[in-house]
């Protein structure tokens, strides 16, 4: 069966003695490989999924990209070969000078270039891993905005160098990003990948697409069952065009499009608590969602879901929110 969407996973550290909050350990990592197996998942490349669905061509129903960021040494000594012993494709991005300095608990361009050479994706984390949005003191955003674009660049020449591979495909470190930084990867032909959750489809931003973190309680596999096979609204961002925000309850509307699912089921949530959603204009999809609650940390996001009437499945959808001056 042929669809319009697919999932990106993401991973970091596959151990357990690494930071829980980016880390699955190696027995829970085979115990997701087993069940994408067994359950009639179709596991195939990033690149594959992006190119059909940029270019508006069907991929197999339940398809499922896995990713990894960062380049940690976990990755080839233990997902690695349990990726090759499943045949399932995934791709790595890498931070460049960790690599280069040959940190501690990170692969050496030696093992990246063998997992190349083995059919791996190689694309972009940056150069240091760094927090996109924090200007240096004293900088222009002229000046910001050119040192992320030499950065990007730099980093993308030094896989290139390395392995032979250019996608011009981005993750966001942290999953952060603003419209400056989406419109210069627009300007380099890159498509981004960002942290908040959601499925990709045909009217997924291409600037800033949805992965599904995987780590800490959310490794649990009976939690990441229902995220495994969700299926991408047809949802736009209406206003504010920005994830950065100056408040802690920042209002959002959406615009819901034509699709299998029924307006009046879809609920939006942060921190499992649901948000109040007030239709400007129902009969074209558009809601605004106007919290009553103030959420806390740098980084969180509302989660908006519908079920599938036709299965047990549900489309899921997600707005990322940065507070950098936490």
């Amino acid at each position: 069966m042929a669809a319009e969407h697919g999932v990106i996973l993401l991973y970091h550290h596959v151990a357990t003695d690494t930071p829980p909050s980016t880390s699955i350990s190696p027995t829970d990592f085979r115990a997701h490989l087993e069940y994408l197996r067994d359950n009639d998942f179709n596991v195939i490349g990033l690149d594959t999924l992006i190119e059909a669905l940029r270019n508006g061509r069907p991929v197999p129903d339940r398809a499922v990209a896995i990713t990894f960021d960062d380049g940690y040494d976990s990755i080839y000594n233990e997902a690695f070969p349990m990726l090759q012993s499943f045949g399932f494709p995934f791709t790595l991005f890498l931070s460049t000078d960790p690599i280069n300095r040959s940190q501690a608990n990170y692969m050496s361009w030696e093992q990246v270039r063998e997992m190349s050479d083995a059919g791996v994706v190689i694309a972009n984390h940056m150069i240091e891993h760094p927090y996109m949005l924090t200007r240096q003191e004293g900088e222009t955003d002229q000046r910001w905005l050119e040192r992320q674009r030499v950065e990007i660049l730099t980093a993308e020449e030094t896989i290139t160098s390395q392995t032979g591979q250019s996608h011009h495909y981005l993750a966001y470190p942290y999953g952060e990003f603003d419209p400056a930084i989406k419109a210069l990867l627009g300007e380099l032909n890159f498509v981004g990948l960002a942290q908040n959750s959601g499925a990709v489809g045909y009217n997924s931003d291409f600037l800033a697409l949805p992965r599904y973190p995987l780590a800490s309680i959310y490794a649990d596999l009976d939690s990441a069952r229902t995220k495994l096979d969700t299926k991408a609204f047809n949802v736009s961002l209406v206003s504010p065009a920005s994830p950065v925000t100056k408040v802690r309850n920042p209002s959002v509307t959406l615009k819901f499009g034509p699709g299998d699912y029924n307006l009046e089921q879809i609920g939006c949530f942060a921190n499992s608590q649901a948000i109040p959603m007030t239709w400007l204009d129902k009969e074209s999809g558009l809601v605004k969602l106007i919290p009553d609650q103030e959420y806390s940390g740098r980084r969180w996001r509302y989660i908006c879901t519908a079920p599938d009437p036709q299965s047990r499945r549900y489309y899921w959808y997600s707005v990322q929110w940065i507070k950098p001056d936490s």
